[in-house]
């Protein structure tokens, strides 16, 4: 069974950095595409950020530099490392790992899904 999990989420306040992590089983994703999403209330979800084999990187505009995705394929797991939050990141944000390397910003374009972590980001 594939799974995948968030963790890392929590309450900070702006300016402060949080890093989540999202650990996969059942299968091994070295060599999917993953990505992370986020959907705060009232609003679709958007895709924050994408990372191919290990190296190849995408970024939402929004991210300015502050967020960066990384992998540890040995460990099967995916980091999203976020430094100066905003409220306006306040949000759930979800993991996902998905087969085409062409399309990473799409979330139908992803296959497998985490539960979410909520990131609160107070002023």
């Amino acid at each position: 069974q594939v799974q995948l999990v968030e963790s890392g989420g929590g309450l900070v306040q702006a300016g402060d950095s949080l890093r989540l992590s999202c650990a996969a089983s059942g299968r091994t994703f070295s060599s999917y595409p993953m990505g992370w999403f986020r959907q705060a209330p009232g609003k679709e979800r958007e895709f924050v950020a994408a990372i191919r084999w290990s190296t190849v990187t995408d970024y939402a505009g929004f991210v300015r530099g502050r967020f960066t995705i990384s992998r540890d394929n040995a460990k099967n797991t995916m980091y999203l490392q976020m430094n100066s939050l905003q409220p306006e990141d306040t949000a759930v944000y979800y993991c996902a790992a998905g087969r085409n390397f062409a399309v990473v910003r799409d979330a139908n374009e992803y296959t497998y899904w985490g539960q979410g972590t909520q990131v609160t980001v107070s002023s």
